[in-house]
């Protein structure tokens, strides 16, 4: 492995899906990884290429706990922010309780840990941060509102540090997958009695079906460790030449466009 930025990296939601595959990757390629999730079995596990992975239980939403624990590393080269959770459900009739859990996990959970991996890496003069995105975060898919939202703010989030940190060598990158089979599916919370009935029921059911058939973790895995070995990685990478073709022909596709298509894919009749 190629590593421009340095060994020790930090891993969120490191005990599955795409969090673990990143954090498994970069310990079997020589690195020494340190990984946090809110349910795991804390432990440290050694490879052939000298790297190491140990886990430990970590809530990213409690911020004061992120920050302690990120400030007692003796240093993070690279942070790959992976931590998320789904919510699905119209707009109209989001429950505040869901939205609010959904933007302190996928929004306020990463800030959490990104603020302190940020200023071990300002300091030191090096690092490179790596958020965990969303295809879903450049085009709201419809009946996942508050989710595609939480990914719209990351984007934004992470365009103003990749400017703000660029004087300090350190750089920032978000990585989109697009469908991927991880426990993700499964764990998805959907609202109850929105009033959508069927079409709500379906639209769940197409996303799980694209998701259970998308992607290996893997997949996302191998980009994060690709940028890893690039002096000036790109503000954003879809993930898969088929998601990359899809980003550029959205662009060139009208508003009512892709909401049509978009609308045929999610919203069965």
């Amino acid at each position: 492995m190629k590593n421009l930025y340095g060994k020790n990296v930090f891993v969120t939601g490191a005990s599955s899906g795409i969090g673990r595959a990143c954090a498994r990757m970069f310990a079997q390629n020589g690195c020494d990884v340190t990984g946090v999730s809110r349910n795991t079995e804390e432990k440290t596990e050694h490879f052939a290429g000298g790297g190491s992975l140990t886990l430990r239980k970590l809530d990213v939403t409690d911020e004061r706990a992120t920050r302690e624990f990120i400030e007692g590393l003796s240093c993070v080269d690279i942070a790959i922010l992976c931590a998320g959770m789904g919510v699905a459900g119209p707009a109209e009739t989001a429950p505040s309780d869901l939205t609010r859990k959904q933007m302190e996990v996928n929004y306020f959970g990463t800030l959490n840990a990104a603020q302190p991996c940020l200023t071990k890496m300002r300091e030191k003069g090096n690092g490179l941060l790596m958020i965990i995105g969303s295809i879903a975060g450049r085009v709201s898919i419809p009946m996942q509102s508050q989710y595609s939202a939480s990914k719209y703010a990351l984007e934004a989030f992470t365009d103003a540090v990749r400017m703000e940190m660029k004087q300090y060598g350190v750089k920032a990158c978000i990585i989109e997958p697009g469908d991927t089979k991880t426990g993700f599916t499964a764990a998805r919370e959907t609202q109850d009695d929105s009033g959508y009935g069927s079409v709500l029921e379906k639209s769940v059911a197409k996303m799980a079906a694209d998701e259970q058939n998308g992607k290996s973790p893997d997949s996302v895995a191998r980009v994060a460790l690709a940028l890893a070995a690039r002096k000036n990685p790109p503000a954003r990478v879809p993930v898969g030449l088929d998601y990359k073709a899809l980003m550029v022909l959205l662009r060139l596709i009208p508003d009512r466009g892709k909401e049509f298509i978009l609308r045929k894919l999610y919203l069965p009749k």
